[in-house]
C-alpha cells in the first residue's frame, strides 16, 4: 500500500521538525548561558536526587561553620577575660607583699594601698561578669544578666553569690561533637566566702586593722592558679576549635565540588554543544529549503 504524500503534509513535518531543531538550539543557549546542567528535576531525575543529597549536607557544614564561628568569639572573650584578672591578680599579689612590710610601711602608706585594691576588686567583678552579645560568659545559661552579684546588689544572699545554674554553654561543631565555649565562673573565681571578692576584702579589712596580710599570699597564689587552669582549658577548646573549622573548610571545599559535578557544565563543551547544535539547525533548515520545491499551484498562476 502506497501512501499518499501532499504538500502540506510535508510542509507540516519540516516545520515539525525546525522547531524540534529549534528547541534543542534553544536548550544548548540557555545551557551555555547558565552554566547549569540541571534547570528542572526532569532534566536529570538521578542527577537531581544527588544534587538534593549534596546540597543538604552544605546547609549542614555552613550551619556548623557559624557555629565554630560563634563559639571562637565566646571563647577569645572567655580568655581575654581571664588573662585581664590574671593581670589584676598579680596586681593584687605586688601590692598585698608591699603591705605585708610592716616595719616600712606606714598606717597612711598601708590606706593607700587598701584604696587601690578596692579599684582591683571593682575591676574583678567588671571582668568576672563580662559578656558577649549581651550573654554572661561566666554564668552557664543562666538569665540574670551578671555572673556574680553581692549581697548590696542582691539582699540577703551571701557577699559575691554565683548566678550559674551549673549548666554549660556549648555549641555543635560536627555531628556527634559539640565543645563548651563558656568557662565554669565558680571554678575561676570561686563563690562566696572563699571567692576572689572575698579574698581582697579580707586583704582590706587586714591592711586597715593592723593585721599582718602575709598569710594571705598563699591565698592568692591559689586563686591564680585556678585562673590558669581555667584559661589553660579555654585554650585547649580553641585549639580544638580550630582544627575543626580546617576539617569544616575541607568538608565544605570537597562538597562544592562534588555539587558542581552534578548541577554545572564545563564552559567549552557547552560552546562546542552549541555549535553543534547550530550547524544541525542550519542543515535542517537547508534541508527544509530544498524539500519544499515549487507545486502546481505556482505554474498556474
Amino acid at each position: 500500500m502506497i501512501n499518499r504524500v501532499t504538500n502540506q503534509g510535508l510542509m507540516m513535518a519540516s516545520h515539525r521538525n525546525l522547531q524540534q531543531s529549534l528547541g534543542a538550539l534553544a536548550a544548548k543557549q540557555n545551557t551555555a548561558g547558565t552554566l547549569v546542567r540541571i534547570a528542572k528535576p526532569s532534566d536529570d531525575p538521578a542527577g537531581t536526587a544527588d544534587s538534593i543529597r549534596v546540597r543538604a549536607e552544605q546547609a549542614t557544614v555552613s550551619q556548623y561553620a557559624r557555629n565554630m564561628d560563634d563559639g571562637a568569639a565566646w571563647l577569645t572573650t572567655v580568655d581575654t577575660a581571664l588573662g585581664a584578672t590574671g593581670d589584676i591578680l598579680r596586681r593584687v599579689r605586688d601590692l598585698t607583699v608591699q603591705g605585708a612590710n610592716d616595719g616600712a610601711m606606714s598606717p597612711l602608706q598601708k590606706e593607700a594601698i587598701a584604696t587601690e585594691l578596692e579599684s582591683l576588686r571593682a575591676e574583678l567583678m567588671t571582668t568576672a561578669n563580662t559578656q558577649y552579645l549581651g550573654r554572661t560568659v561566666f554564668a552557664g545559661n543562666s538569665d540574670a544578666g551578671v555572673a556574680f552579684t553581692d549581697s548590696d546588689a542582691v539582699p540577703p544572699a551571701l557577699p559575691y553569690t554565683s548566678t550559674s545554674t551549673g549548666s554549660i554553654v556549648e555549641r555543635r561543631i560536627g555531628t556527634d561533637t559539640t565543645i563548651r565555649v563558656d568557662a565554669d565562673g565558680v571554678a575561676a573565681f570561686g563563690e562566696g566566702d572563699t571567692s576572689v571578692f572575698k579574698l581582697v576584702d579580707n586583704i582590706i579589712d587586714d591592711l586597715r586593722s593592723g593585721v599582718n596580710v602575709g598569710s594571705r599570699l598563699t591565698e592568692i597564689d591559689s586563686r591564680v592558679s585556678s585562673i590558669l587552669g581555667q584559661r589553660s582549658a579555654s585554650g585547649a577548646r580553641q585549639a580544638q576549635l580550630i582544627k575543626a573549622q580546617e576539617a569544616n573548610v575541607s568538608e565544605s571545599v570537597s562538597l562544592e565540588a562534588q555539587r558542581s559535578g552534578i548541577e554545572d557544565v564545563d564552559l567549552g563543551q557547552a560552546i562546542l554543544d552549541l555549535k553543534a547544535q547550530e550547524l544541525n539547525y542550519q542543515a535542517a533548515l537547508s534541508v527544509t529549503s530544498r524539500s519544499l520545491q515549487s507545486s502546481l499551484m505556482d505554474f498556474l498562476r
